[in-house]
């Protein structure tokens, strides 16, 4: 019943990772003026940004150009890249893993092995997952109070920060527990 658990874990923190890394809401534009009137809305992301009018017209735009992001940027594109492959590596195992110990229940040794790999793969994932998403947030709050940035250009957490910080936490408890057995 553990197994199963942590595959039903492994696979809600693979898709929570799949979804995080393509959601554009990594930023999202903070209302902070005494205006309670908002037409426009942005959103950035890892991919591209995107513009929501009155919440009724959304216009995205991917970036234009590889060479002229920053460099967190892109190391947090390939970290999330990387968590995605490992995600789905982790969960392949972890599915091969449970379907082989209820088929062979004399040989716990091959067992071992795959529920083994599967939970270091999803710890490891689950710790990609959370560098760049607890960094783009402390870098949010870090600039949400910082009185030298301009308001329109302080940002708030979005909503893929979340999912991602719940796909961690689903990753690395899906690792504790094919670690234990």
């Amino acid at each position: 019943a553990l197994q199963i658990i942590g595959l039903i874990f492994g696979g809600v923190g693979m898709v929570g990772t799949l979804a995080a890394t393509a959601m554009p809401q990594w930023r999202i534009s903070a209302h902070i003026d005494s205006n309670i009137v908002v037409f426009e809305t942005v959103w950035e992301g890892l991919w591209m940004d995107c513009i929501s009018q009155m919440g009724i017209r959304l216009q995205c735009k991917f970036y234009d150009s590889i060479l002229a992001l920053p460099p967190s940027l892109e190391a947090f594109r390939a970290l999330m890249c990387i968590a995605v492959l490992l995600s789905i590596i982790a969960f392949l195992m972890a599915i091969v893993g449970v379907q082989y110990t209820h088929r062979t229940k004399e040989d716990s040794w091959g067992i071992s092995i795959f529920i083994l790999a599967a939970g270091v793969a999803f710890l490891l994932t689950g710790i990609l997952v959370l560098i760049p998403v607890s960094w783009t947030g402390g870098s949010i709050i870090r600039d949400f109070y910082d009185a030298k940035v301009p308001t329109p250009l302080k940002r708030e957490l979005g909503a893929a920060l979340y999912v991602g910080w719940v796909s961690a936490a689903l990753l690395i408890t899906a690792g504790v527990m094919y670690c234990g057995f």
